[in-house]
C-alpha cells in the first residue's frame, strides 16, 4: 500500500499490535484520505484501476481481492485494508469465540464506513439429534442475532450456513426456514453456504435448488485437476450463483515446506496463488487471510493486475512444489481406510489451522466439535496409521503432530 494512502507504517503496526491482540486499542484509528471517496469511484495505482466483479445475480460488485478476517486479531489491519481498497470483509460467529466479528464491527463503525463495505458472516448448523425443526430454526436465528450485535450493524450483506458438506445440508428445511425469516426481516441481503468438503456436490445442489445466492468454496492451484469442482463453479456462475473463493493459498502457502521457501519468495507464492484463482472469471472475489501489512500489500496488489510474472509462471508450473504443498481437498476418500472411523478430513483441517495458520483457538474449537467416537483420541490406540490419501497428504505424520499437541 502506498504511504500517501495510509497513516500506518510497519513501526506503528508493531507498537499497536499488542493492543490489537486483545481486540481493543481502536480509539486511535484515523480515517485515511480514501475514506472520503465513494465506493464506486475507481482507485488507481500506477495507472491501473482495481478490478471489480459482480457477485452472481446479486447487486454486489466488489474488488477481486477481499479480506478473510478469520486469523486476524489486529484492528489496524482491517482499517489499513479498507484504506488500500478492500471492500468485502468475511468473518463468522465462531471465529475467536465472537471476538473476530466484534473487531470487524468496531472498526467499520468507527470509520463510519458501513454503507461502503460488504460484510459476510457465517453461522454453523446448531442441530442436535434431540432438536425439532422449529428449535433448530430458532437457535440459528438467535446465534445470527448475536452476530449482528457484535458487528454493530442492523444487517449483513451475506449470511452463510457454515461448513456444508452434503446435498442434505443444502436442503435442510430448518435452516431454509431460518434464512427465509432472516431475509424477510431484512437482516441479511443475501444468503449462501460455505463449503470445503464435497464442494462440487454442494455447489451443484445450490445451482439446482435455486434458494441460496452465494457459495464460498475452497479452490486453489493444487486443485487444477479437480474437473468436477471447476465445472460446478462454471455451471453455478452461469446460473447466477455468486462464487467467493477461500483456501486460495493452499492452506497457508506463505510458509510451506523448506524446498518451496528456498526456491520462491513469499510475495511470488502469494501473488501466483491468488492470480491463478482470480483468472477464473467465474469467481467474483477471494478472501485471503492475511494478518500483517506486508501480506496485505502483496495480496491486494493482485486486485490491479492478473498478469503473471515469469517467476510466478515458474512457481505454478513446478510440479514438485505443487505436490509438496500437501493441501487436503477434504475429498473424504481416506475414511474407508481408517479402521477406527476417525474423522480424518476434519483432523487434516485442524492441522492446517494449527500448523499453517497458527490459529490454535480455531483448531481447538474444531477439534472439540468432532464427536468423541470419531475424534483424535481414537488414534492413540493405533501403533501405526493405516489411513491412505488419494492425493499427497501425509496423514500419519500430521496425526502424530496433532497427538503431540492435543492428545
Amino acid at each position: 500500500m502506498d504511504n500517501k494512502n495510509t497513516n500506518y507504517s510497519r513501526r506503528s503496526f508493531l507498537t499497536t499490535a499488542a493492543a490489537g491482540l486483545a481486540g481493543v486499542g481502536m480509539t486511535g484509528l484515523v480515517p485515511g484520505k480514501i475514506f472520503a471517496q465513494e465506493k464506486e469511484k475507481p482507485v488507481e495505482k500506477e495507472g491501473k484501476k482495481i478490478i471489480y466483479r459482480q457477485l452472481g445475480k446479486t447487486d454486489i460488485r466488489v474488488p477481486i481481492i477481499s479480506m478473510g478476517v478469520m486469523n486476524s486479531n489486529v484492528p489496524q489491519i482491517v482499517q489499513a485494508s479498507y484504506e488500500a481498497g478492500v471492500r468485502h470483509f468475511d468473518t463468522a460467529a465462531a471465529y475467536q469465540y465472537g471476538r473476530n466479528e466484534q473487531m470487524v464491527g468496531k472498526v467499520i463503525d468507527q470509520l463510519k464506513a458501513r454503507d461502503k463495505v460488504i460484510i459476510g458472516t457465517k453461522v454453523g448448523h446448531p442441530g442436535r439429534p434431540n432438536l425439532s425443526r422449529a428449535e433448530i430454526t430458532e437457535k440459528f436465528i438467535n446465534v445470527f442475532e448475536g452476530s449482528l450485535s457484535r458487528l454493530k450493524t442492523n444487517f449483513v450483506d451475506i449470511l452463510y450456513l457454515h461448513s456444508v458438506s452434503s446435498r442434505e445440508e443444502v436442503n435442510d428445511p430448518a435452516i431454509i426456514d431460518a434464512m427465509k425469516i432472516i431475509k424477510e426481516k431484512k437482516l441479511a441481503r443475501y444468503v449462501g453456504v460455505s463449503t470445503h468438503s464435497n464442494m462440487a456436490e454442494v455447489i451443484d445442489e445450490v445451482s439446482g435448488q435455486g434458494f441460496y445466492e452465494v457459495v464460498l468454496t475452497a479452490i486453489n492451484f493444487t486443485m487444477v485437476d479437480d474437473s468436477a469442482l471447476l465445472t460446478a463453479i462454471k455451471n453455478a456462475a452461469a446460473k447466477g450463483v455468486g462464487i467467493v473463493a477461500m483456501k486460495t493459498m493452499a492452506g497457508g502457502s506463505r510458509w510451506p515446506n523448506p524446498e518451496t521457501r528456498r526456491e520462491y519468495g513469499s510475495t511470488t507464492i502469494a501473488r501466483a496463488c491468488l492470480k491463478w484463482v482470480m483468472r477464473n472469471e467465474n469467481i467474483a472475489t477471494c478472501i485471503p487471510g492475511y494478518t500483517n501489512f506486508e501480506h496485505m500489500k502483496d495480496d491486494f496488489s493482485v486486485a490491479y493486475d492478473l498478469e503473471y510474472t515469469a517467476e510466478e509462471k515458474k512457481f505454478l508450473s513446478d510440479n514438485d512444489i505443487k505436490l509438496s504443498m500437501g493441501f487436503c481437498r477434504q475429498c473424504r476418500t481416506c475414511l474407508a481406510s481408517c479402521p477406527r472411523n476417525v474423522e480424518i478430513p476434519t483432523l487434516m483441517r485442524i492441522h492446517m489451522y494449527a500448523a499453517q495458520y497458527g490459529n490454535f483457538v480455531l483448531a481447538r474449537q474444531t477439534l472439540d466439535d468432532i464427536p468423541s467416537e470419531n475424534g483424535l483420541k481414537n488414534c492413540t490406540a493405533c501403533s501405526s496409521c493405516t489411513a491412505g490419501c488419494a492425493h499427497t497428504i501425509d496423514i500419519a505424520g500430521r496425526i502424530e503432530e496433532l497427538k503431540l499437541m492435543y492428545a
